[in-house]
């Protein structure tokens, strides 16, 4: 089940909220996991050995784990992350009234936890939105002023008054970015890829642009993955709306289900097959499970830098 959905994300304090018990829940998913080194690099503590002096010791983890951990501090930014976030109207499905219960609700949430997790560990971070075109595009900073800066930009988005009928140019929008992305980054992407004419081909070419680039790239593909991937609807005739263009077609789901997951795989196929050539990690983001995936993923990629 989604973390987040018997909350209502009504402002940038309970965006804020809401991140934090994210972040906090990982980490005790982590001490209590076999991956202790992984713990450790994530969570800037380490065990706590006997002799050691007490000052540093995190009691509230204690309090959680019954370990004793002592907190690590680093007093340097070790890495800039520049989070993409996709803000276009089919990231508003299934629900666009209801931000607990959408793909952008659970980007913005997810880009929020890992800005949270970034600022713990003294890391730079920034933040780009793009629908249509790059309608935010941030420096990095570390600070928490800058934190809460992103998470007012989260919160418009979150809080759209009129969310539909806005096309995605993803293509456009990651060239664009890449070419203002000065310094080697980690470059996270939250977004369905769907892309307004759907030519693949460019849509590859732009992720390649950011590895060319030299940035690492993570890119989190958010599905409903029992709507989109699945297909999953009543056997009923049904209207299905083109929540970008506001097209409608009247269907019976069942006649068009095969086809349709067909067509749907060939494209994640092809986008799965492209990200490996290019040593891009795609991970595929169902909106109803939780966030232990994606926060996972950023750590995995943080020490490969760092080594």
């Amino acid at each position: 089940m989604v973390l987040f959905e018997n909350y209502e994300i009504r402002d940038i304090a309970n965006l804020e909220l809401l991140a934090k018990q994210v972040v906090e829940g990982f980490i005790i998913g982590l001490h209590k996991s076999p991956f202790h080194g992984f713990s450790v690099e994530f969570a800037e503590h380490r065990l706590y050995n006997q002799g050691e002096p007490t000052k540093n010791i995190d009691w509230k983890v204690y309090a959680r784990t019954d370990k004793l951990f002592t907190k690590r501090y680093e007093e340097e930014t070790n890495l800039r992350c520049q989070i993409l976030l996709d803000v276009s109207s089919s990231m508003y499905f299934p629900d666009a009234a209801k931000p607990a219960q959408n793909k952008l609700g659970f980007s913005a949430l997810a880009a929020a936890s890992l800005m949270h997790l970034l600022m713990k560990q003294r890391d730079a971070f920034g933040l780009s939105a793009f629908d249509d075109a790059v309608k935010i595009h941030t420096g990095t900073k570390s600070s928490t002023t800058h934190y809460r800066l992103l998470l007012g930009y989260l919160d418009q988005y979150l809080n759209r008054k009129d969310p539909l009928n806005q096309s995605t140019q993803v293509t456009k929008a990651i060239h664009e970015i890449a070419e203002n992305i000065h310094k080697r980054s980690l470059v996270c992407i939250f977004s369905d890829m769907f892309e307004a004419g759907g030519d693949s081909e460019a849509l590859f070419a732009a992720l390649q642009h950011l590895k060319h680039n030299k940035h690492e790239v993570i890119l989190f593909h958010v599905v409903d993955k029992s709507k989109e991937l699945d297909f999953n609807f009543e056997n009923r005739p049904t209207i299905f709306v083109d929540m970008e263009t506001g097209e409608k077609i009247r269907l019976q789901p069942h006649q068009v289900k095969a086809f349709y997951q067909n067509q749907v795989k060939k494209f994640t196929d092809a986008l799965q097959a492209r990200c490996l050539q290019y040593q891009i990690d795609m991970v595929e983001c169902d909106i109803n499970q939780g966030f232990a995936t994606i926060l996972q993923t950023y750590l995995t990629k943080r020490i490969k830098m760092k080594a």
